[in-house]
């Protein structure tokens, strides 16, 4: 008999706002990734040990494209929900997005994805919900979460194996600023 739990998707959402203060700023006045990197980190920990009931740890972490700059007193939301489960893992996708507070006006600055792997008390890895998809968006997010899986699964098997001879490659690079110098 099956046992295995599913839910929402609408259950997994998760939002944190914070206004974003001159001690955040790096040299150029602007919010410092490396901030908006750990608010990254803490969201998706959030997400994911909420939709696991369990304590969660980072995997790895996908595009984080930084759009647009974020700057002191705009307030920074971040929305994250379960795009894809695996086993025992969950892929997070978070939007971020910038207000300024006296305009109003909104900007897409991030959108980031998050492998988080649920952990039991041992630290052993332990299975997660399977997901319920409502609608195309979620579907599509899905899918696009088990791309990102295939293409990397495919670079570890073609860059990462040991017969692997970086000189049946120098073709490859004529079009790139670089200079071979073996």
């Amino acid at each position: 008999m099956n046992n295995k739990t599913y839910k929402h998707i609408e259950d997994t959402r998760i939002s944190i706002s914070e206004l974003m203060l001159p001690s955040h700023a790096n040299f150029s006045g602007k919010i410092h990734g490396g901030y908006i990197l750990n608010l990254l980190d803490q969201i998706a920990f959030a997400c994911a040990s909420k939709y696991s009931s369990t304590y969660c740890v980072t995997a790895s972490v996908d595009t984080v494209d930084f759009l647009n700059p974020i700057e002191v007193g705009e307030l920074v939301t971040m929305k994250a929900s379960i795009n894809y489960v695996g086993r025992t893992s969950m892929v997070v996708g978070i939007r971020v997005e910038a207000q300024n507070i006296q305009t109003g006006h909104i900007k897409h600055c991030n959108s980031s994805y998050f492998t988080m792997v649920a952990k039991n008390d041992e630290g052993k890895s332990v299975e997660v919900p399977g997901l319920i998809l409502k609608n195309e968006l979620e579907v599509t997010r899905f899918l696009k979460a088990i791309k990102r899986i295939e293409m990397k699964k495919k670079r570890q098997d073609e860059f990462d194996r040991d017969d692997f001879v970086p000189h049946d490659y120098i073709k490859d690079l004529q079009d790139y600023n670089v200079k071979i110098d073996l």
